[in-house]
């Protein structure tokens, strides 16, 4: 680690000299994903299967009936429920009535799985809490070496669980001109300010492409290249000026599995933040190059690389907020870190 004088420690990068120099640098030294042991967990007799049917292209209601009849098959009672509108897995997931035995499987991506989280730390709910990919991102999924849907009901039976950290997000709901009060999100996997909200939301619109989009939007807003001015602060250490582009994670991967944050452990009670500084077109393009090159982007001069605890963002005006894969809010945002918030399957 090194300091910036009076500001936040930076995280400083091995290299690993077994790889080749792709982008001018070799590859980082990953973090391990989790640092701690697996959790021995009590036998399944219960599965809440909280589904979103328009996952990974509308695949999410298949895979869940093909799970479900694997869990019943094992003698697990089995109580689906299917979202129809985003945000509805927050209430179902509220709603439940559970035993801290039971497991609540997520069908979906990232964004399902960030909605189910929330709604059970609304009730303070202590069951444990496992994933079945079928979203179009899957970052968390590819973090926890989820390879298929068969791995993922077969952990699922087995039970076992790891603390995962949690970040509770405070921010405006809605994004920038179309405020509406204040909204609270509990996030397992990242939130996005800058460029990257920029990209997704124009990704938005090009659903049809599949995770190609991410790629397409990221170039449309890296040629856009708008100015960004902003007070970060971490850990009470704020940090004034424009920007590019703010990676907050607590997973590697984010987006299209883009390798985000090599750095980052889910149990270590804290999250990362990748800080793009303001960059010019070419730079950007150099940085973005080296992120999707294994996360070279962390030796980038113009990238900063912090851990926290709290975090807060202030903007002169109103900017956008994605968490967890979702355009949801805008500034002004608070996180704070909840370390081994939640039982996740292993």
């Amino acid at each position: 680690m090194a300091s910036n004088g009076n500001g936040p420690e930076i995280i400083e990068f091995l290299p690993d000299l077994t790889t080749k120099k792709k982008k001018g640098v070799h590859r980082p030294i990953y973090a391990e994903v989790f640092t701690k042991e697996v959790n021995q967990g009590d036998a399944v007799k219960v599965i809440h299967l909280m589904v979103n049917p328009f996952s990974g292209k509308k695949r999410g209601e298949k895979i869940a009936k093909q799970a479900k009849q694997v869990f019943e098959q094992q003698s697990i009672e089995v109580n689906m429920h299917l979202s129809t509108f985003s945000g509805e897995l927050i209430e179902l997931a509220a709603g439940l009535t559970t035993n801290e035995t039971d497991v609540v499987a997520v069908v979906g991506g990232d964004g399902s799985l960030s909605e189910v989280i929330t709604g059970l730390m609304q009730v303070k709910s202590q069951c444990r809490v496992g994933l079945i990919p079928a979203g179009t991102g899957n970052s968390m999924a590819n973090d926890l070496k989820i390879k298929d849907t068969d791995e993922a009901i077969s952990r699922i039976i087995a039970g076992n669980y790891q603390l995962l950290d949690l970040a509770k997000v405070d921010m405006v709901a809605g994004l920038p001109g179309n405020e509406n009060g204040e909204l609270i999100r509990y996030s397992a996997n990242l939130v996005t300010w800058g460029l990257g909200v920029d990209s997704t939301i124009k990704a938005e619109g090009m659903r049809w492409m599949g995770p190609m989009r991410y790629d397409v939007g990221i170039l449309m807003a890296i040629m856009a290249n708008n100015r960004r001015h902003a007070t970060l602060t971490l850990d009470g250490h704020p940090i004034e000026d424009d920007f590019t582009l703010f990676l907050i994670q607590n997973s590697q991967t984010g987006g299209s599995l883009l390798p985000l944050a090599p750095g980052a452990s889910l149990d270590d009670g804290m999250m990362d933040i990748g800080i793009l500084k303001k960059m010019k077109r070419g730079q950007i393009l150099k940085a973005f190059g080296q992120l999707k090159k294994e996360g070279r982007h962390v030796f980038h001069p113009m990238v900063d690389y912090h851990r926290f605890k709290t975090l807060e963002i202030s903007t002169p005006k109103p900017t956008a907020i994605n968490v967890d894969g979702e355009n949801i809010g805008s500034t002004p945002l608070k996180m704070q870190v909840m370390p081994g918030a939640l039982k996740i399957i292993r």
